[in-house]
This record gives C-alpha cells, structure tokens and sequence, in this order.
C-alpha cells in the first residue's frame, strides 16, 4: 500500500487519480515538461510523443512499461537534467528511458510519484481540475 495513501487529497487530484492513476495524462505532461529547465535556467523544448517513439524505435528500445505518458516525462526530465552530460547522445537517452520505466525493482508508478513528491518538495502548486481533459 502507498505510503500517501491515507493523505486527504483535493477533489481535483482525487479526480485526477480516477481518472489516469499515478501515472501522466497527455495534459499533465505537457505541462510538467513546459516548465522544466536546463542547467542554465532555460526551458527546454519539449520532446512530443511522437518524437520519443521514433527516438525509441530509431534505437531499438521496447519500452514493457509503457503507461499514459509516464515515459514520455521521462524523457522530458532526462533532457532538461541529464543530455549533454551524463546523457552524451539519443543513444544513452533512449537507453535511460528504458532502464528508468523497465527498472525491475522499480514500481509502474514511479515516473509520476518522482514528479509528486518534487512538487511537494518545490511547493509546485497544480491546478489538477486543468489536467483533466
């Protein structure tokens, strides 16, 4: 059982829960990417859908956890904290998006509940009634 499990959530995250889980609708996403940073402090620009699938395929990457658009975060956070230094090339980002999502002792929900606790942590405020639809 999560640990968070017995917090009294807004309506609006209730909902959002109902509807999607812990894990990213393509709005939440879009919007969680939108306002990530570089090292420098820039937004970066990000990655679609479509361009994370053809990243993948392009690399010979078959994601087997592939919920909503949980890989798709992913690959949005990978870009914003890690390409160009950890991360040299697609390569190694495509193979991160596979080792983070296909973690075997990870968990499904472990894109969204990283992005949770770092809103909390940041005291991100998310107006969950906007992520909806």
């Amino acid at each position: 059982m999560r640990l968070d499990s017995r917090e009294k959530f807004s309506n609006g995250f209730e909902e959002y829960l109902s509807m999607y889980g812990w894990h990213f609708s393509k709005k939440l996403c879009n919007w969680a990417a939108s306002n990530m940073k570089k090292e420098d402090g820039k937004n970066i620009t990000p990655y679609t859908k479509e361009a994370i699938d053809m990243l993948l395929a392009r690399n010979g990457i078959t994601l087997e956890n592939k919920f909503g658009y949980d890989y798709i975060f992913v690959a949005n956070m990978a870009k914003a904290d890690y390409l160009g230094s950890s991360l040299p090339d697609e390569n190694s980002l495509a193979k991160f998006i596979k080792d983070y999502v296909d973690d075997p002792d990870g968990y499904e929900e472990l894109p969204f509940s990283r992005f949770y606790a770092d809103i909390i942590g940041k005291g991100i405020p998310v107006i969950w009634e906007d992520m909806l639809w």
